[in-house]
């Protein structure tokens, strides 16, 4: 379920499959359709044990979606059976990881104020 958190950062909770790749598809559709702004987004993968192939590239495409769009993306409460499939999959180095949602929009937060200066 996505929550505007502000105008410039969505959260989302994240659960395991199939609401997995419904929440993310619905995440990139939301920010394919923005004409003007498109917010940073958080999702948090607190309730996630285990993620996909599929999943792996809906991130990866949301991911480019939102660095087109000069927007980020965190994810946060990463469990360690996920966290494993990131590791090995070299995504650890692609995504950027907070280790809980405030920490996430923390982050975001001094990014953007740093980026308005």
């Amino acid at each position: 379920m996505s929550t505007d958190w502000s105008e410039n950062i969505v959260i989302t909770e994240l659960s395991d499959e199939p609401a997995l790749s419904d929440e993310l598809g619905a995440v990139i559709d939301r920010a394919l359709k923005s004409k003007d702004h498109v917010p940073h987004v958080v999702l948090n993968f607190g309730q996630v044990s285990y993620v996909n192939s599929s999943n792996l590239a809906q991130l990866l495409r949301l991911r480019k979606t939102l660095a087109d769009r000069g927007a980020h993306l965190r994810l946060c409460s990463v469990s360690d059976p996920v966290w494993s499939v990131f590791m090995v999959t070299g995504l650890d180095k692609v995504l950027r990881f907070a280790p809980d949602p405030l920490t996430a929009l923390a982050g975001l937060q001094i990014e953007d104020q740093q980026s308005s200066k």
